[in-house]
């Protein structure tokens, strides 16, 4: 059983005339992983509420004619101006087989650290990460200590990340020292930044050989006639 739940009702309306469902409030939505699509719909309110509940990293129970589906999100479409959700694609899971979800990482406790006591920038480059486990053990976070963090040449590595029970990286190729998050030294930076314009400011200065040399002649006057 998930945290989760969403009612759907199955559906025939499909391309254009789906237009007509999401003037009535209705969601439409794809159900993949069973021997063939399965068309469904929802409401709006709720489904949305659902969604921003599960994201894309936790399972949800689909109630659909009577039987009960595991499923992830896929994706979600939005609508590019107003941005509510036109389309949502589920994948169907087994409770007990591994499935891939994309999970947010979240850095704690770096106000208690050494970094930020000497007002350091914290830099998440990271922010989330594809994980592989059975439904019932998906994270809906990882998360990283910061506390430890001192010095600007600190970083958080995935090799800091403590991966629960049951929970393993989907790409086990991934380097273990690549960067979560690293730290920025604002003063630093701002010195940086002012040596930049200095020194842009003094090649973009015009050099004695641009400027042109004075003849003694006023722009508006002529040479002299030689006889």
């Amino acid at each position: 059983m998930s945290d989760y739940k969403l009612t759907l009702n199955p559906r025939e309306e499909s391309g254009k005339k789906a237009k007509a469902l999401r003037e009535k409030g209705l969601v439409p939505s794809v159900i993949y992983g069973g021997k063939a699509p399965v068309l469904a719909s929802s409401p709006y309110n709720e489904t949305e509420k659902v969604l921003r509940a599960a994201g894309y990293h936790s399972p949800i129970d689909l109630s659909l004619a009577g039987k009960t589906l595991l499923g992830i999100v896929k994706n979600v479409a939005l609508d590019p101006v107003s941005r509510k959700i036109i389309n949502v694609e589920f994948n169907e899971v087994k409770k007990n087989a591994l499935v891939e979800a994309t999970t947010p990482i979240k850095i704690e406790n770096f106000e208690s650290s050494e970094a930020n006591k000497a007002h350091l920038t914290l830099l998440q480059v990271m922010e989330e990460i594809d994980v592989k486990a059975k439904p019932s053990d998906l994270p809906k976070e990882l998360v990283i200590d910061a506390s430890a963090l001192a010095s600007v040449e600190d970083k958080l590595t995935l090799k800091n990340l403590v991966l629960p029970t049951g929970v393993e990286l989907a790409d086990k190729d991934l380097d273990s020292d690549q960067v979560i998050a690293s730290l920025s030294d604002p003063a630093i930076e701002a010195e940086k930044r002012e040596e930049e314009e200095k020194a842009a400011a003094v090649s973009e200065a015009p050099s004695a050989a641009d400027v042109p040399a004075d003849n003694g002649q006023k722009p508006s006057e002529a040479p002299a006639e030689t006889a």
